[in-house]
């Protein structure tokens, strides 16, 4: 992953914003939706409806909440390729290629596909899930886009600090989607995504700061420096597994969830304080991509622990 920030003049670029999306393939399509994103997303929705069914969910509401709950997704990241196409023309050949910031879609037609996708999900969630799910589903794309993306990524550097809010939602969609209701482990859920977020996020940052700072986005490393967001890091990855580990003592999650957050919070841990001693490209990589993971199988842990309790 290249650190070199290459801007590019806006007066250049102008024409390529507006070009029509003959070009355009599904995959251009596709890309809009962001699916490593998605599946991540999608994954802490099932498991957190798995862990408010006690393991055994409804067949046709669970599939429906994979579909919605990715269509949901896919239409907020297609909005927000929209609105951040100066940006992503400015971040470097990675992001200035993605399909509306290279002219391939133009912006009204991405617009479109994400509201289209957006009422798809709600269509589809109402029908076979409940009301409260398809809210809560579309409140997270919709604070994605309108808070964060408009709003906090362009103005603070606690832009993902509040701006986790929209990824810590899912969870909320998927337990309601059980039932109609919220319980104490969604909440419990809620803030596990919402603390992950930014040692997650800037650990990304610290690999692109050069690039961000071409485009004039107040992320920590560009505000704070290298050094400081480390040390931010793991702050945030201590507090995020003191909070993993909590649920499982007042017994909202058992035994198996508890175990396993502690020995994935432990690796998180080590690797926050490695990157805490050396601010180096290598180590924010390597937390930037155990963090995924990390998510990934804390969520599992959740589910399979409300399976065997």
């Amino acid at each position: 992953m290249s650190e070199t920030a290459q801007a590019i003049p806006s007066a250049a670029l102008a024409p390529r914003i507006g070009r029509p999306a003959a070009t355009a393939s599904w995959r251009d399509y596709v890309t809009l939706t962001k699916p490593r994103i998605m599946s991540l997303l999608v994954l802490t929705s099932v498991c957190a409806m798995i862990a408010a069914a006690h393991g055994t969910p409804d067949v046709v509401p669970l599939a429906a909440l994979v579909v919605g709950g990715a269509l949901a997704c896919g239409g907020a990241s297609a909005l927000n390729h929209v609105l951040d196409r100066d940006i992503d023309q400015l971040m470097g050949p990675r992001t200035a290629s993605r399909p509306v910031a290279a002219g391939r879609i133009s912006p009204a037609r991405g617009t479109a596909f994400g509201l289209v996708l957006s009422a798809l999900a709600f269509v589809v969630l109402v029908a076979f899930t409940n009301l409260l799910a398809a809210v809560l589903s579309l409140s997270g794309g919709a604070f994605y886009v309108g808070i964060y993306t408009y709003w906090l990524k362009r103005t603070t550097s606690q832009n993902i600090v509040i701006g986790g809010a929209a990824g810590a939602i899912p969870p909320l969609a998927g337990w309601a989607a059980a039932h109609g209701g919220l319980g104490a482990g969604a909440l419990w859920l809620f803030l596990i995504v919402l603390l992950w977020t930014p040692p997650h996020f800037w650990a990304l940052a610290l690999l692109l700061v050069r690039h961000y700072a071409a485009a004039d986005v107040p992320m920590m490393p560009v505000v704070r420096g290298p050094a400081a967001t480390a040390r931010l890091v793991l702050s945030y990855s201590v507090v995020l597994v003191a909070a993993t580990l909590l649920p499982g003592g007042v017994g909202t999650f058992g035994v198996f969830y508890t175990g396993a957050s502690a020995l994935l919070g432990g690796g998180l841990i080590v690797l926050a304080w490695r990157l805490w001693r050396q601010s180096s490209p290598a180590r924010a990589a390597v937390l930037f991509h155990f963090s995924l993971l990390y998510l990934a199988l804390l969520f599992v842990a959740v589910a399979i622990d409300a399976a065997v309790r």
